[in-house]
């Protein structure tokens, strides 16, 4: 079933659901998958590399588009001054989104907070890129080392400190949405769709957009398999079709 939130004040389509990362290396590039895909897409997601090389030039690019397409996945992760100066900046370019580290600890996740205004602070659980093996190399004591325990530690985190939500993975978001309730933001990357067949290639904890939306998510960050199809576009209404699926 939707879920209740309308974030825009009116009633959520399934292509509102659906999140794409500018991973392209240069502006030019990112100006022909905005222009290819801003009727079919409810955000577009501006992280390190595109943020690194492009600057303010690509914000500008995303919010000429609409006012409320810009998430800024930069995953904030220094001392609370430094995270809340940056999370201020943030809403001042017009970010819907802005995404903190839960790593960071309680501190500075509410420093962000704090400094959120009108953009809306996502803590980061734990990457999709991580399973249990590599959260024992970091050293996380045994109760944390499998990603579900330690991505409920951090939304837990995130719910005291006030943000807005966390981005975390499908294979986790029915349990923070039980946790948290129907008006905690939930972004879910790691998303591969049921017709595309394809690898997970760095991703390792995946799920369809059907059983993310159905398990509670409330955004999901698609880009491989709309970015490397012949039809991007065509590619992203295949995938609100099954988000609406789950959304009946």
């Amino acid at each position: 079933m939707e879920n209740p939130k309308k974030y825009s004040g009116k009633k959520r389509l399934p292509s509102d659901y659906l999140v794409f990362p500018l991973d392209v290396p240069d502006v030019k590039a990112a100006r022909r998958l905005v222009a290819a895909l801003k009727d079919d897409v409810g955000l577009f997601k501006v992280g390190l590399e595109l943020f690194v090389a492009a600057g303010t030039e690509v914000i500008k690019l995303v919010t000429d588009v609409g006012p409320e397409k810009l998430f800024l996945d930069l995953k904030f992760h220094d001392i609370p001054a430094t995270v809340k100066g940056a999370v201020a900046s943030s809403a001042s370019w017009g970010a819907t989104f802005v995404t903190v580290h839960c790593g960071g600890g309680l501190s500075m996740l509410q420093a962000a907070a704090a400094a959120a205004n009108q953009v809306k602070v996502l803590g980061v659980t734990v990457l999709t890129s991580l399973d249990s093996h590599d959260l024992r190399d970091l050293g996380l004591r045994d109760e944390l080392t499998h990603p579900a325990s330690l991505v409920m530690h951090r939304a837990r985190l995130a719910i005291k400190a006030g943000c807005a939500g966390v981005v975390c993975s499908g294979r986790e978001v029915a349990g923070v949405r039980q946790e948290a309730g129907p008006d905690f933001i939930t972004m879910v990357p790691g998303i591969r769709p049921g017709w595309e067949g394809g690898s997970s290639d760095d991703q390792k904890r995946i799920v369809t957009p059907a059983m993310a939306v159905r398990d509670g998510a409330d955004y999901l960050v698609v880009g491989r398999p709309i970015r490397s199809a012949a039809d991007p576009a065509d590619a992203a209404k295949r995938i609100a079709e099954e988000i609406a699926t789950a959304l009946i």
